[in-house]
């Protein structure tokens, strides 16, 4: 049954696979049960450092390096904490051991080693091995040492071998577990309530954005990966919880870039009496802390340009950067046409769109979100493209929304929330006009979410924030899928 597994093997694997036969045939088990040990190579380096005397300790680790010098033998084995050196005499581990060790064992295999933990005459700390054995054997080599994978492809795809080449990969994703951990700790200090609501929702809603379809075949319907927390997130607030999070995985069907997935990590949470000033406070005190928690300051370095987090974050309304970077007003071309015409007269190469608010944000997107490095928080959108959030009083073709942004990336997108259930009625039939017009990334009406708002929900801000490009802004990460540990390639 394994003959064609075996013969498909290139010739190092075949090799290892021999050796893997002999140590078989030596009554040797290359995949024993359990491995035990008493100290982490780092723990043992420590601890000795301290002056503690370890004189039967047991370490485990992947043989990394290997040197045979007669009737000695130095290696090095890492685990998960640190790299370690052995050191191998054939008149203390065995005449017949020592001779596996040379010819049998490779690069890559995971090996337990009991002795003494000691210091070289070079100055190295050392377990002097007394007895050894194999753990797992592997067929495959690593990745050439010191180049480690240069194709980034095979890097996303095989993400197990830039981790063990690659140690700023590590990092990246212990970076990335701190930011998590520090945001969580955040926002419980803040009241919060973390909360989980379903992935799998017979209907979508809450982003602009096509779903991923399937379908659930015993209740023979079909049934959406969420896009989206916002209206789950909302009945609670409906049901009396004042302040709500989830951190969780939403899915969006489009297409893939340097700064989108289609699988990704999304925060975002509510508070009940809040509004969106609210949540632009919020933001500058949770981005501080994770970036504390990572890199231990709020001056950080990305793609060359100094960032500085430190609180407040400048303010901008939409209306006046658009008009300081392109020249048009969208507060006196109040629709389509006359926006239309006002950009031709200043010549000024655009994607055509169906609406006016549409059309506002790709003049946002062309010539105003270049200009934005230093973390900035831009206001009040367009109400045809935020079908949640409240209109502002003075002027209800824009609404109390804000977007963060720092070197031409959104961070965090966020409303004084919509909570009358007539509005939010109109404005899910607006979206259904945009979609009968061709917009497929317009919302469906949900009415049990209008049903819930017809119970009352407190004056709200929400606020979401997307992990994944946190994580690249503080880990100074040029593409989302340096940050994601197995992002989406084509198959």
């Amino acid at each position: 049954m394994t003959d064609d597994f075996i013969t498909a093997l290139n010739d190092q694997e075949q090799q290892r696979y021999q050796k893997l036969g002999r140590l078989r045939e030596h009554g040797i088990d290359p995949y024993p049960l359990r491995a035990t040990r008493t100290h982490t190579a780092r723990q043992a380096i420590d601890a000795f450092n301290r002056g503690e005397a370890l004189t039967n300790a047991r370490l485990v680790g992947r043989l990394m390096a290997l040197r045979d010098m007669g009737k000695l033998s130095f290696a090095h084995v890492q685990d998960g904490t640190a790299k370690i050196q052995l050191m191998f005499r054939k008149d203390q581990v065995g005449a017949e051991p020592y001779a596996a060790l040379q010819k049998d064992f490779d690069l890559g295999d995971f090996i337990g080693a009991e002795g003494e933990v000691v210091k070289t005459k070079t100055g190295e700390v050392t377990l002097q091995v007394t007895r050894f054995e194999l753990l797992a054997k592997t067929l495959s080599p690593l990745p050439e040492k010191w180049h480690g994978l240069k194709d980034i492809e095979t890097r996303y795809r095989q993400r197990y071998l830039d981790l063990l080449s690659n140690e700023q990969a590590r990092e990246i994703f212990v970076k990335r577990s701190k930011i998590v951990t520090a945001m969580r700790k955040f926002l419980d200090e803040q009241g919060f309530l973390e909360v989980e609501t379903p992935v799998l929702q017979p209907l979508y809603g809450g982003g602009a954005a096509e779903p991923f379809v399937t379908h659930h075949n015993k209740l023979d319907q079909d049934m959406y990966l969420r896009v989206a927390d916002e209206l789950y997130l909302k009945r609670l607030l409906v049901g009396g919880y004042e302040r709500v999070y989830e951190i969780s995985k939403d899915f969006r069907n489009e297409g893939i870039d340097f700064k989108h997935n289609p699988e990704f990590t999304m925060m975002e949470c509510y508070q009940a009496y809040g509004d969106y000033t609210t949540m632009m406070t919020l933001v500058e005190g949770l981005y501080g802390a994770c970036s504390l928690a990572a890199n231990g300051t709020l001056q950080i370095t990305y793609q060359g340009h100094a960032i500085d987090l430190t609180p407040p974050w400048p303010r901008v309304t939409m209306r006046d950067i658009i008009f300081k970077t392109s020249g048009v007003d969208i507060y006196v071309e109040t629709n389509l046409p006359a926006l239309r015409r006002r950009i031709d007269e200043l010549q000024l190469k655009l994607e055509r769109h169906a609406t006016w608010g549409k059309q506002v944000d790709e003049l946002f997107a062309t010539f105003a979100e270049p200009t934005l490095i230093q973390p900035t928080f831009v206001m009040d959108y367009p109400e045809e493209i935020s079908p949640f959030a409240k209109k502002k009083p003075e002027n209800p073709a824009v609404v109390e929304r804000f977007e963060a942004f720092a070197l031409n990336m959104e961070l965090g997108n966020a409303f004084t929330e919509l909570n009358d259930p007539v509005d939010q009625y109109a404005r899910f039939m607006e979206q259904a006009e945009q979609r009968k017009a061709g917009d497929k990334e317009t919302n469906p009406l949900d009415m049990d979410f209008i049903q819930a708002l017809m119970h009352g929900m407190p004056p709200t801000g929400g606020l979401g924030v997307g992990v994944d490009r946190m994580v690249m802004l503080l880990t100074d990460q040029a593409s989302i899928r340096e940050v994601i540990l197995f992002p989406q390639l084509r198959s």
